[in-house]
C-alpha cells in the first residue's frame, strides 16, 4: 500500500478519512494524496437575469478560498504527522503527502484518478452530506478497480490489528483479500465469518484459512446460522464482540440495485459499521 488517495474537502468526514489514511501511510511509508475536485462555482440568480461580472468573479473567488482552506488544512494535518510534502513522481524515501486539484465531476474524477492508487480512503458522512459522499464512494468502488476503505465515524486508535473477513465465497471478497494482504500479514488476529444462506458457490471459509496459512497468516473461521438479524448485523456484532478494528468484505455481491431495494450485507455494513 504505497500509494493512498483521499478525496478531500474541509469537512468532518474527510478529516476523519485523512487521519485514518495517515495511520496506514506511516505504517507502510506510503505516498498519500489529497484530491480536491473543483466543480463549477454555484451561483443563484433569477432565471433570465444577466449575471453581473462582479458577482461571477466573487463566486469564483469564494470557490478559490474554499480550495485554499482545504489545502491548508490537509498540509497542516499531514506535516504534523511527519509526512514530507512531495509530488507523486518525485523520488524520496519515507512517508510523503501531496495535494492535487482537478476540475470536473467529483465522482467521475475519483473513479478515474483512483486507478493510480493502491487504496482509496473515503469518509463516512453525516446525513446532510450523505448523497454526495455516497456518489463518491460508489464511484471509487465501481469505477476505479481499486480497493476502498470506508473510514468509521471516528478516527480509530489502530487499524488492521484484529481483522474480520466477511466471507461469502464471492469473486468480490476474494479480490478484497488479495488487495488487503499487506494488512493481513501484519495482523495479530484474523477471523473469517460466514452466515449460512448468504454465500455463493465458491471456496469454503476453511479453505480460505488454509490459503492464509500458506502466507504465514494464522486465521480461524466461524459460521453463523441466520436468525432474525440481517447478515450484515451478524457480521458487525461479531466484529464488535472480538474487538475488530477492520472489516474486509467484497462489495455488492448481490448487485447494487438489488441491495438498495431489498437490503443486503454490504449496504448494512456501509450504513452502520463503527470500524473501518
Amino acid at each position: 500500500m504505497k500509494a493512498i488517495l483521499v478525496p478531500y474537502h474541509d469537512e468532518a468526514a474527510a478529516r476523519i478519512a485523512l487521519r485514518t489514511a495517515l495511520l496506514l501511510a506511516k505504517r507502510f511509508e506510503s505516498y498519500l494524496e489529497g484530491l480536491l475536485v473543483l466543480g463549477e462555482p454555484i451561483v443563484s440568480f433569477v432565471p433570465g437575469m444577466i449575471m453581473p461580472p462582479d458577482q461571477l468573479s466573487a463566486a469564483v473567488a469564494e470557490w478559490r478560498r474554499f480550495a485554499d482552506r482545504a489545502r491548508q488544512q490537509f498540509v497542516e494535518m499531514t506535516t504534523a504527522s511527519g509526512l514530507a510534502l512531495r509530488e507523486l513522481d518525485a523520488p524520496g524515501r519515507g512517508p510523503a503527502a501531496g495535494w492535487r486539484e482537478m476540475q470536473g465531476s467529483e465522482p467521475e474524477i475519483v473513479g478515474q484518478h483512483g486507478r493510480l492508487f493502491d487504496l482509496i480512503v473515503v469518509g463516512r458522512p453525516d446525513a446532510a452530506a450523505s448523497s454526495r459522499w455516497r456518489e463518491i464512494h460508489e464511484a471509487a468502488l465501481f469505477e476505479s478497480g481499486r480497493p476502498v476503505l470506508l473510514a468509521a465515524a471516528e478516527v480509530p486508535r489502530t487499524i488492521g490489528t484484529t481483522i474480520v473477513i466477511a466471507w461469502n465465497g464471492s469473486t468480490e471478497t476474494a479480490r478484497t483479500i488479495a488487495f488487503a494482504m499487506p494488512l493481513l500479514l501484519t495482523a495479530k488476529r484474523v477471523e473469517i465469518i460466514t452466515v449460512e444462506g448468504h454465500v455463493v458457490p465458491g471456496p469454503s471459509a476453511a479453505e480460505v484459512v488454509t490459503l492464509l496459512a500458506w502466507h504465514g497468516i494464522p486465521a480461524s473461521s466461524r459460521s453463523f446460522k441466520p436468525d432474525e438479524r440481517p447478515a450484515g448485523e451478524i457480521i458487525l456484532d461479531e466484529a464488535g464482540d472480538i474487538g475488530a478494528d477492520l472489516i474486509l468484505k467484497g462489495a455488492f455481491t448481490r448487485g447494487r440495485l438489488r441491495q438498495h431495494i431489498f437490503g443486503g450485507a454490504t449496504q448494512h455494513i456501509l450504513d452502520y459499521a463503527n470500524v473501518p
